[in-house]
């Protein structure tokens, strides 16, 4: 049987008989290249448009951990002294940052981990820091307690609503791979957190042969320098909250599935640890493994495709598309709405590193920033 091909789809004529190929989809538009230095996780916009960065401490010489672009140059933010700490418990300073995120008022949170190298972290380590954007200033420092943040605590990725309580909500992942997982509630106002859905197997990592992660067409494990195999055990990692604010988002790393929970029931002290969990949904197989999460204000959701180099939408009705496909998404991992209508995300070659290559470090320059249109802009909740 004969076929036509037209740019690596079927065609109408023999003009267009090409070799098969794995089209892109989606126009996908390069922002920023980090030809030298770290790699880079988080990215967020402010609504003026100002961009954001971080480099966690993961073996990557990081000058700053978190940084501004600033005509295309990385500026330490919210300044050099700011990302130069003392110790990895300076309450004072920037430890190793994961996750960056601009808030319905338009103050950047920085989510410090405290734990370069994924080190056991001590109390002034993991915290968060609210910067004022009007001043480049830090506004306030909320250091998470022992109770909250435990030694194998690994602060991931945070979403706020500022209209509980008196000062708002942040809600966090703790994607360790060592120890609980689970989400911890913070009051903006107090300070205080709490952490929900303790090691619930919604929250965990699947490390079992039911889920075999793929990056580039490889099985995708932690490989020692000596051979031994390891699954990827990192648990609760992407999060988004709904436009309305009524349920939390989140997602693993090592599954194809995400997951959603009442935010009244994170955030009611009164209820125990299985009330909450009884309103976990199962929100379905994305078919594929995710680094981040995102809304929009149109209600609907994205998650990464570290599988497939790619951005997935979920529309309202639950209907999943493909925003965006392109063999430059080497592990899209964080995205950030912007109130420009498009939607920002980092391709940082994770999957890449040492650790999961037994031993050699296969990542090439550059590191990657990319935005796509999608006609809507960021959930506020305020």
């Amino acid at each position: 049987m004969e076929h036509n091909v037209t740019n690596g789809f079927w065609g109408a004529g023999p003009e267009h008989d090409l070799d098969p190929t794995d089209a892109p989809l989606g126009a996908l538009e390069l922002v920023h290249t980090f030809d030298s230095g770290p790699m880079p996780t988080g990215v967020s916009v402010s609504a003026t448009g100002r961009i954001f960065v971080n480099y966690p401490k993961w073996g990557d010489d990081v000058p700053a951990t978190v940084v501004e672009l600033v005509d295309g140059t990385p500026v330490p933010f919210p300044s050099e002294e700011w990302n130069s700490p003392k110790s990895d418990d300076d309450e004072g300073a920037l430890v190793s940052v994961q996750s960056i995120v601009v808030d319905p008022a338009d103050r950047l949170w920085i989510l410090d981990t405290g734990s370069p190298l994924f080190q056991p972290v001590k109390r002034g380590g993991p915290k968060l820091v609210r910067v004022d954007l009007d001043t480049n200033e830090v506004a306030q420092v909320i250091v998470l307690e022992e109770d909250v943040a435990l030694p194998t605590t690994y602060l991931n990725d945070v979403r706020f609503d500022l209209r509980r309580g008196e000062a708002g909500v942040a809600y966090i992942t703790d994607s360790s791979d060592q120890g609980e997982n689970g989400i911890i509630v913070v009051d903006l106002a107090t300070g205080q957190a709490w952490r929900r859905l303790r090691d619930h197997p919604t929250t965990k990592a699947i490390t079992d042969a039911s889920f075999v992660p793929v990056a580039e067409g490889r099985v995708f494990r932690e490989r020692t320098e000596d051979g031994e195999v390891t699954p990827v055990a990192m648990g609760a990692d992407g999060i988004a909250i709904s436009s309305d604010g009524g349920r939390l988002w989140y997602c693993p790393l090592a599954s194809r599935h995400w997951y959603s929970v009442a935010t009244d029931a994170l955030l009611d002290r009164k209820l125990d640890d299985d009330a909450v969990a009884a309103t976990v949904v199962d929100e379905g197989d994305k078919g594929t493994g995710s680094d981040g999460l995102e809304t929009d204000d149109a209600g609907r959701f994205y998650a990464t495709s570290y599988e497939h180099n790619a951005v997935l939408r979920r529309l309202p009705s639950g209907e999943l598309e493909t925003l965006v496909h392109d063999p430059r998404l080497l592990w899209p991992d964080t995205m950030s709405v912007a109130a420009s209508g498009h939607l920002y995300v980092t391709a940082n070659q994770l999957h890449r590193q040492a650790k999961y290559q037994g031993g050699q470090d296969l990542r090439t320059y550059p590191y990657s920033l990319f935005r796509v249109a999608i006609d809507a802009g960021p959930v506020r909740l305020r």
